[in-house]
């Protein structure tokens, strides 16, 4: 099993290879021209934020590792500040920030290790589970924002290209993944035709909980459940058990009207999330982010700074 982990010198070799393409170390490993910055600042993703969950559960070893590690099903409040965090982190941070949060996830993922009900093992550091996960990320990214603003081709071409360096803050090599996004649409066909993923009774209860908000003060609304059941793949759609007859395709259809009109609307502060403010007050030379960025930041990621204290994990 040890050849298929990424270990620490893995990493580091990933982490060093992205550290000498970047330009201005304040910006990040992105920056503000960045594709990005420009798709990933938008509140609208979290439209998609219930589809790449449960792409991710359909594969056996990721919902082993969420089920008997995660505190998702206990504290989903908790376990999407530490996502947005760690996420925002590396796209919004400066570089050393977003260093700092690739070696934390790193080291938390090191001793997520465990079996799989029916046999087998699995590990939060394999390439091909980490793989996944980056690609129901990197695919659901622009197709939640599809939903309020058409990408074109070229953006869409342009978004993917980052994604590989994003990859490195998993430890993954550009090598080992698809170079373009034809490419990228092909993998993700062939692992949804493959019998690898696999929609396990423990993953559809675990879907069917945080569908529902169980364990929190959320109440996820039937436009929410309909749109998610809309962006899923049919196969993994019907494994999941998500009801998708006429009255939700009306509910999902009358969302995406809404959202198209509506969105575009909304004031920028209530549009873009708080890391993203604060990258930009930070380039502007602020010593620290302003209020309103501290407040939508405690929203986003349940602190007010992307910058995690000293020794915190």
């Amino acid at each position: 099993m040890s050849d298929r982990i990424v270990g620490d010198a893995a990493l580091e070799d990933s982490l060093a290879h992205l550290r000498a393409g970047v330009i201005d170390p304040r910006a990040g490993a992105f920056g503000p021209q960045s594709m990005r910055w420009q798709i990933d600042r938008e509140a609208a993703l979290f439209l998609g934020a219930g589809r790449a969950l449960l792409l991710q559960l359909a594969h056996p070893w990721v919902a082993a590792a969420v089920a008997q590690h995660s505190r998702a099903l206990h504290d989903p409040i908790g376990r999407f500040h530490g996502t947005f965090g760690t996420v925002f982190a590396m796209v919004f941070g400066s570089l050393d920030e977003a260093m700092a949060a690739a070696h934390r996830l790193h080291r938390r993922h090191t001793g997520i290790v465990g079996s799989i009900p029916g046999g087998g093992r699995y590990a939060a550091n394999d390439r091909a589970a980490l793989r996944w996960v980056h690609a129901t990320l990197t695919e659901t990214a622009p197709m939640a924002y599809g939903l309020v603003r058409t990408l074109t081709a070229e953006e869409r071409a342009r978004y993917y290209a980052e994604s590989l360096r994003f990859a490195a803050f998993f430890g993954l090599a550009p090598e080992t993944l698809a170079p373009d996004w034809d490419s990228f649409a092909a993998y993700n066909r062939a692992m949804l035709e493959s019998d690898i993923l696999t929609v396990s009774d423990e993953a559809r209860a675990m879907a069917t909980r945080l569908l529902t908000g169980a364990g929190s003060w959320i109440i996820v609304p039937s436009w929410y459940r309909a749109l998610t059941a809309e962006l899923l793949p049919p196969r993994l759609r019907v494994e999941f058990g998500l009801a998708y007859g006429d009255a939700e395709r009306r509910a999902a259809a009358r969302a995406r009207r809404w959202l198209r009109r509506l969105y575009p609307l909304l004031p920028a502060r209530l549009r873009f999330v708080g890391p993203y403010f604060e990258a930009q007050e930070r380039l502007a030379g602020h010593d620290r982010p302003r209020l309103m960025t501290r407040l939508g930041n405690r929203f986003w990621i349940g602190r007010p700074l992307l910058m995690r204290p000293s020794g915190a994990d």
